[in-house]
């Protein structure tokens, strides 16, 4: 449909006719010659064609109107999760119910556009009816629907379940951006059966050599009353808990805390089983698998010293606020029994010492690069910690001391400090330092600068460098313990002493990862149904990353099978997607090679087994009702859904939308026009020729 615009439009088409009129009139009004019907014809003619060509000059607007139907969109989705095959009710007849589903598509599609889906632990286009899907996300059905059917006619949603949707959430409270009615195709057992399970399993996957931790087991029996199970853990194929549950209702739920310590550095695989009971529905469900990382996060800590001092006490009792840190104090003939291998630091108060000069510990820390803190005082002496390192030199000591005050290094970035707690510093008595002058050599970075009086210095207090590749800690005095002191007097205070301390020792205890070729997991445990992801990095002599190398690896599980893989390139560095693996533990090595250099790198990973279909047996009738109810449609039992179809034409609720679609062009590009001129002014020429007129 065409239709012309506006009043001045119209305006215009009289004034093309009356051109077009006074042309004809021109030519024709004076013309004696032609017959008075025959002039009449001929000007009309002329007159529709000028008007019509004098009208495409100015080029009006024409707006056309059309309008197009669509069908409305049917969508069918049949959950495929393993709880749908596993547990049928009584009477089911499963390949029945799959021949009426294709049967209820088949007639819906006669006459409205059907959409079909396999849902589970992913959603794809078609119905399947394998029953293999690990888990039930009902609301990744629901967001695809969103994505796919925006601004579409949906008539209905069909969705064929059990109402056990263990991922992603309750898909109910989607389902109603869809605003189309909801029907429902009850599948499973409302029944409940015989069985006991292991419900859930909480407990921390990461924990501290020797400390003990708690696995809270929540068991769970169904229609098993006056029946027991036991419980048992093994601990990497070896028990080392058990306990009898009795079970005293129908309905049975039990948490059960169960202590268990950390004796080895590593990973563990902790089995978590359940007796079987009589005539139990599934046995699946009796077990979990989980696993625990140990590690020893209590790195070792020396504190060593000529003679004791308060200092010291503030020191180790700062440390060991964190339980990842252990603090060895040793004096004086101690300090040459000192194993260094055991610590990632070790903190020289006042070493060496006017008293004694603990020569042979120094020189082992040099020689086995341990990050070292040095600690400056009274009893330091000073020529000889000039001799021992290259950072920081004294000259022209007197062998006095002075008083110096601390202040913040606001550019200070290498770890964070309460910007309130910074205030404290103000009031905080000063250490003592010996009189000299102090020279630093080389880059350093600041955290606590010296103030003198009220003068604030750029001579650093507290400060770090490196040597060697061996982090440094520095700290210009003696009388931490007041500080502490001062802190105590007001309740309010905060623990910045002890924040100050544990912060130098973790930026100086922390060991960078050197190595030119690493290879890790994304994760340490992967679900059976997850893809097992790893990433490699590779570093040139610079330490900058390369990836022009092939990179290969090998997957090995515990029964010996090998899996054979070559990463790809991605960005700067290489990863590798080695899809979905069965259950087990998995160990890798990683090689390439760069120039002349060979380098491997190895780890491990575990695939854990997915029993989240076995975890609840008995199926949500309730909630696919409610989801029918909501939305204004039904709830069907699987012996009756073509019924579903005469539903669908009596409810009156799906119909047809015609979409109105309206646009302006412009009346050049209208074909017809340009056939009218031509027949128009091929008929004038015709009837003139015809009458001699040239």
């Amino acid at each position: 449909m065409a239709n012309f615009l506006s009043f001045s439009t119209l305006l215009t088409f009289v004034g093309c006719m009356g051109l077009g009129a006074l042309y004809a009139w021109v030519l024709y009004g004076s013309n004696k010659s032609l017959p008075k019907k025959t002039r009449d014809i001929l000007a009309l003619a002329r007159t529709l064609a000028v008007a019509t060509l004098a009208f495409l000059i100015f080029a009006p607007l024409v707006r056309r109107v059309s309008h197009t139907p669509q069908k409305p969109v049917i969508i069918i989705a049949n959950d495929n999760s393993i709880s749908i095959k596993a547990i049928e009710p009584s009477g089911f007849n499963a390949k029945k119910y799959e021949n009426d589903l294709k049967t209820l598509a088949a007639k819906l599609a006669e006459r409205y556009e059907v959409k079909t889906y396999t849902f589970g632990d992913s959603v794809k286009s078609g119905l399947e009816f394998t029953g293999n899907h690990q888990v039930t996300n009902g609301t990744a059905l629901v967001n695809r629907l969103n994505d796919e059917l925006l601004n579409r006619n949906v008539g209905a949603i069909i969705i064929a379940s059990d109402g056990i949707f263990n991922r992603g959430g309750n898909p109910l409270y989607e389902l109603n951006k869809i605003k189309a009615p909801v029907y429902t195709i009850a599948l499973g057992d409302t029944i409940p059966k015989r069985d006991v399970l292991v419900a859930n399993v909480n407990y921390n996957n990461i924990v501290y050599l020797d400390n003990e931790f708690t696995l809270d087991i929540q068991v769970q029996a169904f229609e098993s009353k006056g029946e027991s199970t036991k419980l048992t853990i093994l601990e990497n194929g070896k028990q080392v808990a058990e306990q009898t549950i009795k079970i005293n209702s129908p309905g049975f739920v039990k948490d059960v805390q169960v202590k268990l310590k950390a004796h080895k550095v590593g990973i563990h695989r902790y089995a978590i089983n359940l007796g079987t009971v009589k005539n139990e529905i599934t046995t699946k469900n009796n077990s979990q698998t989980i696993f625990v990382e140990v590690i020893d996060g209590r790195q070792k800590i020396l504190l060593a010293s000529a003679s004791a001092h308060p200092d010291l006490a503030t020191l180790k009792q700062a440390i060991e606020l964190n339980q990842h840190y252990e603090a060895d104090l040793a004096l004086a003939e101690e300090i040459e029994k000192v194993d260094l291998s055991k610590y990632s630091l070790a903190i020289l108060y006042q070493l060496p010492a006017t008293s004694y000069s603990a020569s042979s510990l120094i020189s082992k820390l040099r020689e086995q690069k341990v990050a070292t803190w040095y600690i400056v005082g009274a009893q330091s002496n000073l020529a000889a910690f000039d001799q021992i390192q290259q950072q920081v030199s004294f000259a022209r000591s007197s062998g006095s001391l002075q008083e110096v005050f601390p202040y913040y290094q606001d550019s200070f970035t290498s770890y964070n400090l309460q910007a309130e707690a910074l205030k404290q510093l103000e009031n905080y008595d000063p250490l003592q330092i010996p009189f000299a002058n102090m020279m630093v050599k080389g880059n350093y970075t600041a955290v606590l600068n010296q103030r003198i009086g009220k003068v604030n210095t750029q001579s650093p207090m507290l400060f770090f460098a490196e040597e060697n590749g061996k982090k440094l800690g520095f700290l210009i005095g003696e009388g931490l313990w007041k500080w502490k002191l001062e802190e105590a007097k007001n309740e309010n205070s905060y623990p910045l002493v002890a924040e100050l301390i544990a912060k130098t020792v973790q930026y100086l205890s922390v060991k960078d990862d050197k190595r030119k070729f690493k290879v890790y997991t994304s994760k340490s445990t992967f679900e059976e149904n997850e893809r097992v992801v790893l990433n490699a990095t590779l570093y040139n002599d610079a330490f900058e990353p390369v990836n022009t190398p092939e990179v290969k690896v090998q997957l090995k599980n515990t029964g010996g099978k090998v899996y054979n893989y070559t990463f790809s390139k991605m960005g700067s560095g290489y990863q590798l997607d080695a899809g979905n693996l069965p259950q087990g533990n998995y160990s890798y090595v990683a090689s390439t090679s760069l120039g002349e250099k060979q380098y491997t790198a190895n780890g491990a990973f575990f695939v854990n087994a997915m029993i989240s279909e076995y975890q609840q047996t008995t199926a949500n009738h309730q909630l696919l009702n409610t989801m029918s109810q909501q939305t204004r449609g039904n709830m069907y039992m699987p012996a009756n859904l073509l019924d579903i179809a005469n539903e669908l034409e009596k409810s009156g609720q799906v119909k047809t939308i015609s979409y109105e679609d309206r646009r302006y062009e412009e009346v050049i590009n209208l074909k017809w026009i340009f056939a009218l001129i031509l027949v128009l002014l091929s008929a004038e020429w015709f009837f003139r020729k015809r009458n001699g007129e040239a």
